[in-house]
């Protein structure tokens, strides 16, 4: 199989090594540095799938290349799929992950039904054309953070099925079945079809 060079259009470390290591090795991938756009991407539209969208667009606009952009969110039922898109500030700005997930269990408290849903969105902008591909993981939200992996929420997020959040998990069972590698095999169906 030929080589597919992608554009990642994310700062964000924790996502560009989850990418790498569940896409094959015949991917490769620029850094939004190595492709020369040092501004911070637009996250403006309201939706995962717009945010996701919205970046693939801006970098493909920068830089003419092929590209992906990812955007992900935790919706909680009991709090009406907050905090959804905006999962990355969600106890307020400047963004930090540990506020937000101790500002989630605060607004759980008491609460019975726990159940919640993670969201990723992969756009990908392929000679102008813009596709999305959707990876959804339900489960529900802990009473409070176990394990030392992961990033975000996952400290909090036991997926349906398990006993155990995302951040027990080694990497390799976390992206087996997270919300990011079922939008990034159906990336890769398409780009291998």
């Amino acid at each position: 199989m030929d080589t597919i060079s992608l554009v990642l259009a994310t700062n964000n470390a924790h996502k560009v090594s989850e990418i790498r290591s569940i896409l094959p090795k015949s991917y490769t991938f620029i850094t939004l540095q190595e492709a020369g756009v040092l501004f911070e991407l637009p996250e403006t539209s309201g939706t995962i799938k717009g945010n996701a969208v919205q970046k693939a667009i801006t970098v493909w606009e920068a830089t003419g290349c092929s590209c992906i952009a990812d955007d992900s969110g935790l919706e909680v039922l009991a709090l009406n799929g907050r905090p959804g898109v905006d999962s990355a500030h969600f106890a307020g700005l400047p963004a930090n992950p540990q506020r937000n997930l101790m500002f989630l269990l605060d607004q759980m408290e008491g609460v019975k039904d726990r159940s919640a849903r993670f969201v990723t969105v992969i756009a990908l902008v392929l000679e102008g054309q813009v596709y999305t591909f959707e990876g959804i993981v339900d489960g529900n939200i802990s009473e409070v953070p176990r394990g030392g992996g992961g990033f975000g929420y996952d400290p909090v997020f036991v997926p349906e099925g398990f006993d155990v959040t995302f951040a027990e998990m080694s990497d390799v069972q976390k992206n087996a079945i997270s919300h990011r590698a079922k939008a990034l095999r159906a990336l890769q169906v398409f780009l291998e079809a």
